[in-house]
């Protein structure tokens, strides 16, 4: 018997199913994209992804702003929380001349909560995006942003500084967004979207959750239609994997394959206008096709 296998039986917890296989990555392919971050944070490593070879291997990252501790403590997250240093005023010109060092044609900024500042970060976002913007202007960028706790003035400062996609995970079902997440609430994530769309309706709204904290398919098939009716466009749905061993959320149960499948024509039924639903699809997962999608969807032939 595995280790692994012996510790989930005592835990209680289910053995990974057979689909769920995180890739590795080479190390030169590794070494390269690092040299390139020039020290800049990333979600691929900072939160332990499990597409982070994919990921590199295609030339592509998503970059995490505001440094690399977060003010909340959500139980499903692999990011360290604390008190962070005050915010680098550098950090959006490095990671302007990172994305232009990758060459890369679309890139995701997000970033760790900030609640100890006024505007929860909202003018470093806009910051990096002008930046990115001056620097190579054919990039698009999708923002990945945090609830601003409420604030409409802190996403109209992101909103305006032009961003391709707004994006807002929405993380979980509404039972369940107490013990998943930290100070967030489920109808505020809600707001965020509509309020968003409402501020800039020319830009795309995306949401994304994850699945396997124990909700049921009723559950997230009405998170997909409160998306909806909040003006979510665009759609994220994954599968759970416990980042570290001992201080995050288990993994109750595992969706398949064909769940996701499935989970993904609803979506896209009830009105969605991409969507990505899979095992290990993730908030930044392909977000350049989704981009395009959404694009598509705005043309007067569409």
């Amino acid at each position: 018997m595995s280790s692994e296998t012996h510790d989930r039986k005592v835990t209680g917890e289910p053995l990974r199913p057979p689909w769920i296989k995180v890739r590795g990555i080479r190390a030169d392919i590794q070494a390269e994209m690092q040299s390139k971050l020039a020290g800049c944070n990333t979600v691929c490593l900072s939160a332990k992804c499990p597409n982070l070879g994919e990921c590199f291997g295609r030339g592509v990252a998503t970059f995490m702003i505001g440094g690399p501790t977060c003010t909340r403590a959500c139980r499903f997250c692999g990011v360290g929380h604390g008190h962070p240093e005050p915010l680098d005023k550098d950090e959006p010109g490095k990671i302007a001349e990172s994305v232009k060092a990758l060459g890369l044609n679309f890139v995701v900024i997000t970033g760790v909560a900030r609640d100890d500042l006024d505007d929860g970060g909202a003018a470093h976002y806009a910051d990096t995006v002008r930046a990115i913007h001056e620097l190579t202007p054919s990039t698009g960028v999708e923002v990945l942003v945090p609830d601003f706790n409420g604030s409409a003035e802190a996403l109209k400062t992101v909103l305006e500084s032009g961003p391709s996609i707004l994006n807002h995970n929405i993380e979980t079902v509404r039972r369940l967004t107490p013990d998943v997440r930290s100070k967030a609430t489920y109808e505020r994530s809600l707001d965020v979207l509509r309020v968003s769309k409402s501020i800039a309706p020319e830009v795309p709204v995306k949401s994304g959750l994850m699945v396997g904290f124990g909700e049921t398919w009723e559950e997230v098939v009405e998170t997909l239609e409160d998306l909806v009716n909040a003006g979510c466009e665009l759609l994220t749905v994954g599968q759970y994997l416990q980042p570290r061993a001992s201080a995050q959320l288990k993994v109750v149960n595992y969706w398949t394959p064909d769940q996701f499948d499935k989970l993904k024509e609803v979506a896209l039924e009830m009105g969605f206008t991409g969507a990505a639903s899979g095992p290990f699809v993730r908030s930044s997962y392909f977000a350049e096709e989704m981009a395009l999608k959404a694009d598509k969807s705005d043309s007067p032939s569409s």
